[in-house]
């Protein structure tokens, strides 16, 4: 089809909705970073891969429908940033780190809410020393590798360049400490990484998500004779005082070699430990089902406690081929089953480039969606429902934006294809009808930046105002100046009836030498793309729903018992308003896509006044907070037994839950009132479930 959509270049602006329409109960989004006030000047570079999309723009494309010589154009010539959010500095407000690329300084944003009650950014990564100058860098993600109360950093580098790890120092300062993690011999082409607690010892290892050597060509991507060039993930075990050791064969993942884009350390089976879930790419090769090889699945990787992992894939039902790219997990229909949302290459693109493909296309299948996590251990995945199928996708957050009391989804795209740049996801936010059927809401981002002009590649969300609405960080590789046009991807009469129809874009970047005929080649259109940008989108929300924030905190190095991490990464919280239905939020340090949500999460109650919290923590440990009342900020401590416990008696269930909520007020993270308040709820739990 590629070769009949030229015609149309006499070129579309995709129009926003009509700003009348926003309802007076609705939530929109504002994009501050574009009001210099704000401090963000963030400017993602190109990549080293560039001189090659450089050199092809003297020459062209010789024959955009062979393989080879698609192959040719460099991957993500500007880049594959990401983006973190977290307190960085233990001042009570949310910091966003974002990556950039080789000569050029990281950027990590201090929110200055706090000390100064506006919503401005200073960029402290050179002062801080996590400015990473000498990497091409892409995802990033964040946890106390130490336990010391402070969240350590970790960089992905590409390109050549290695990976770092950066552990804070506490006083707002981070120190290098790479040569304790990492071989500077293996260097790999990763995108995105996780921490967690695989070998349940109460210290956060890390997995890294890697694709293929290298990013200066495409050839793994569009043809499998390249199998030689992938790289397998892997695990790094955390063995104390900050040095970390590659388990990777241990673990079972060295025989495995896809091309990785998104990964994620999580309890999928709500067992008490860490799973390994990773988003691989098909991309432009035959599925199984037209005379290829399925490459690309949502692998899930069951953990057996200790760090070695068991691929079950297939016998839970996510091998499903795609183009997968990001992970993002919540419980969509409330059943008590964790339920994973994975972006997708989506309908557009693989219908423009369908005369290219070796194989055919149809409606939904390379649909972004949600795979639902069902009582027997697998997952059944419905489609794109209603909306039939769905734009280009990278980063991916899960989260409950109006606040009605379910989680709802977002997700953002687009994609440099060398030859062209997609364009067809203009940020989408996918609301939750609180039973997993989902409708695009075309209003939330109407009012704010032209997602269609920036192609996002990390994403991850937070409150970086503290009004109990989640806020959206995005990071573009690079965007489209205003003055140029963007081209329909699917011409009218190959449009589905999808509500993305009208949004789907994309930049000519090069031009058809004769539109009849693309064996002729594409030359250079002369349109240059700019630098990519960080655009933050504060919500507005106007529906006047209750909320209440959540953050955690484990009890290692603070309990004797204790074999939970400071910060609760891996942890499965659940939230049930008074009348409502339950809601569940997994701690997760790394998903999306290259990138990490806050580690401080809001759940949206409705219009309920109170809710119950429960949390089950790694290791399959249950504690329960009862009366959680709307705009709360709760910080809820480890309690090392568990109330669902039967085989201990009330009066060491008493002495457990008191001593632990001793030692978390002397060392000042509770008061006297709030000691009490978790006391009274573990009791209260122990006898619901152990009634005499």
């Amino acid at each position: 089809m590629m070769r009949t959509y030229f015609y149309v270049i006499g070129f579309s602006v995709c129009a926003l909705p009509d700003t009348n329409l926003i309802a007076s109960n609705s939530v929109t989004y504002e994009n501050i970073s574009i009001d210099d006030e704000t401090g963000i000047e963030f400017r993602r570079a190109v990549s080293p891969n560039n001189v090659v999309l450089d050199a092809i723009k003297q020459i062209g494309f010789i024959n955009s429908a062979d393989a080879e010589s698609r192959s040719r154009a460099p991957v993500k010539p500007h880049g594959s940033p990401g983006v973190a959010i977290f307190d960085y500095d233990g001042d009570g407000d949310l910091d966003i780190y974002a990556t950039n690329s080789l000569g050029v300084s990281n950027s990590l944003y201090q929110n200055q809410y706090r000390q100064t009650g506006e919503l401005t950014f200073i960029d402290v990564a050179l002062q801080a020393s996590v400015s990473a100058i000498e990497q091409d860098s892409t995802g990033a993600c964040v946890g106390d590798i130490d336990n010391d109360g402070d969240r350590d950093l970790l960089v992905l580098g590409n390109n050549g360049t290695q990976n770092m790890l950066f552990e804070n120092s506490g006083d707002g300062n981070f120190i290098n400490i790479s040569h304790k993690v990492f071989n500077s011999d293996d260097i790999r082409h990763p995108a995105g990484c996780s921490m967690g607690d695989v070998n349940a010892d109460g210290l956060l290892d890390i997995a890294i998500g890697n694709t293929f050597d290298n990013w200066f060509h495409r050839l793994p991507l569009v043809t499998f004779n390249n199998d030689f060039l992938l790289e397998a993930n892997q695990i790094l075990i955390n063995k104390g005082d900050n040095h970390f050791k590659d388990e990777s064969l241990y673990a079972g993942l060295v025989d495995d070699k896809f091309i990785t884009w998104g990964i994620a350390l999580v309890d999928y089976d709500l067992d008490g430990d860490l799973d390994l879930i990773t988003a691989d790419d098909q991309g432009a090769k035959s599925p199984e089902i037209h005379g290829g090889r399925d490459d690309g699945y949502i692998r899930i990787y069951e953990n057996n406690g200790s760090g070695k992992f068991t691929n079950v894939t297939e016998k839970v039902g996510t091998n499903r081929y795609g183009a997968w790219m990001g992970l993002s997990f919540g419980d969509f229909n409330s059943d008590g089953y964790m339920d994973i949302f994975a972006t997708n290459s989506g309908f557009y693109i693989t219908s423009f480039l369908q005369s290219v493909l070796d194989f055919p296309n149809e409606t939904g299948d390379w649909t972004s969606g949600w795979f639902l996590g069902q009582g027997d251990g697998r997952f059944i995945f419905p489609g794109a429902g209603e909306m039939i199928d769905t734009p280009f996708g990278w980063g991916t957050s899960v989260m409950d934006y109006d606040n009605d009391g379910d989680s709802d989804i977002i997700y953002h795209g687009g994609v440099n294809m060398g030859i062209f740049v997609e364009a067809s996801n203009p940020g989408v936010i996918l609301n939750n009808d609180g039973a997993a059927n989902f409708s695009r809401d075309e209003i939330a981002l109407s009012t704010s930046t032209d997602h269609l002009r920036r192609n996002v590649q990390g994403m991850a969300v937070g409150d970086l105002n503290d009004d109990g609405s989640m806020d959206i960080v995005t990071v573009s590789a690079e965007d489209w100046p205003a003055s140029y046009p963007l081209a329909p991807l699917v011409p009218p009469p190959y449009l589905i009836g999808s509500p993305f129809d009208d949004a789907a874009k994309f930049w000519p970047t090069f031009m058809p030498v004769d539109v009849t005929d693309l064996s002729k080649g594409f030359l250079w259109s002369g349109l240059e793309t700019l630098d990519g940008t960080l655009s933050v989108e504060i919500s507005h929300a106007k529906n006047h729903n209750n909320w209440i924030k959540v953050t955690l905190l484990g009890g290692a190095g603070l309990l004797k018992k204790s074999r939970v991490n400071r910060d609760g990464i891996g942890a499965v919280v659940t939230n049930t308003p008074k009348n409502g239905n339950p809601v569940m939020w997994p701690v997760i340090a790394g998903s999306s896509y290259a990138s990490q949500d806050s580690l401080e999460w809001i759940f949206g109650l409705g219009e309920s006044e109170s809710s119950t919290l429960e949390v089950l923590w790694p290791g399959g440990v249950r504690n329960r907070l009862y009366n959680v009342h709307a705009g709360e900020r709760i910080n809820f401590p480890e309690i090392p037994c568990s109330y669902t416990d039967k085989n201990i008696k009330i009066n060491n269930y008493f002495k457990c839950v008191s001593h632990s909520l001793l030692k978390f007020h002397k060392a000042g993270y509770l008061s006297h009132k709030e000691k009490y308040r978790y006391l009274i709820s573990a009791i209260k739990s122990y006898l619901k479930e152990n009634p005499r």
